[in-house]
């Protein structure tokens, strides 16, 4: 199946691209940059429980922008993890990134669905934080990251030619015990034998981004990411007949994004708009 494939290099604060162009957005898969963790360092100079609330209200400016752009019955899939940190104003302690992503979204008009649990396979069974063996002062080891689902308005309904589509898009019993069970236990994260530049990244796995990809779109529709760094939401869109937009602020990624597709030059079907 042909589909089309857009990169915009700007700020997903706007989603003028796809709201001048009047883009019908299905499905939203995306791991945005997670509060409390370096890559924020930059920007947030005092990382305290008042720069953690900023960090958020700049994150819900693209969930707003999110939701007007989704379809009625669309979805929108969030791969977060909670942080810790100890600063020197409020020691050391857990910042809820989900719980404020889930508060955010809920003001916004989602309607929250059950959540998937991704616990990464690790080397390191036994790492912690904290005292050692001397009660009480060690900590819970963070090893799950959070799929957060919510979708706009009601269920959504199909003509009879949305209805073969999704007949074309059926999955397998196996994998549909598999992937609507709540803890995804058997997908490793990210390589870390990554560049620089992709490091900075909140990436996850392909094998994450198909699964939800296959679970909440049907073929020919339109997959949204506003945080697409490396682009591989969108080459696992491709992969399975759909179409893709991604915002992605650096334009630094836009190289690896191309690489990624195989597009040493532009065709019709992938287009780059780097905003002014």
């Amino acid at each position: 199946m042909k589909t089309k494939h857009l990169l915009v290099i700007g700020n997903s604060q706007s989603l003028e691209e796809i709201k001048d162009r009047n883009i019908p957005i299905h499905l939203i898969v995306t791991s945005p940059p997670y509060p409390m963790i370096a890559m924020w360092d930059k920007q947030f100079s005092e990382l305290s429980a008042n720069s953690y609330e900023k960090m958020h209200e700049l994150l819900a400016k693209v969930w707003k922008e999110s939701y007007d752009v989704l379809v009625d019955g669309g979805l929108m899939c969030i791969n977060i993890g909670d942080a810790t940190r100890k600063n020197d104003g409020d020691g050391f302690r857990l910042y809820p990134n989900h719980a404020k992503i889930i508060e955010h979204c809920e003001k916004t008009g989602f309607t929250t669905l059950p959540y998937i649990l991704w616990k990464k396979p690790t080397n390191k069974p036994n790492a912690f934080l904290g005292s050692g063996f001397l009660p009480p002062n060690a900590y819970v080891t963070l090893d799950c990251e959070y799929i957060l689902i919510f979708r706009k308005g009601n269920l959504r309904k199909f003509d009879e030619d949305g209805k073969q589509k999704r007949r074309d898009s059926t999955y397998t019993k196996e994998e549909r015990d598999k992937w609507f069970s709540q803890i995804w236990d058997d997908i490793k994260g990210a390589k870390q034998n990554r560049s620089g530049i992709e490091r900075r990244t909140a990436a996850y796995p392909e094998e994450l981004v198909r699964r939800l990809i296959r679970m909440f779109s049907i073929k020919g529709e339109t997959v949204l990411d506003p945080f697409v760094g490396t682009g591989t939401t969108m080459k696992v869109a491709r992969e399975f007949g759909r179409n893709s937009i991604g915002y992605e602020i650096d334009n630094k990624f836009a190289n690896l994004i191309t690489q990624k597709f195989g597009q040493k030059t532009l065709s019709s079907n992938f287009e780059v708009i780097r905003r002014p």
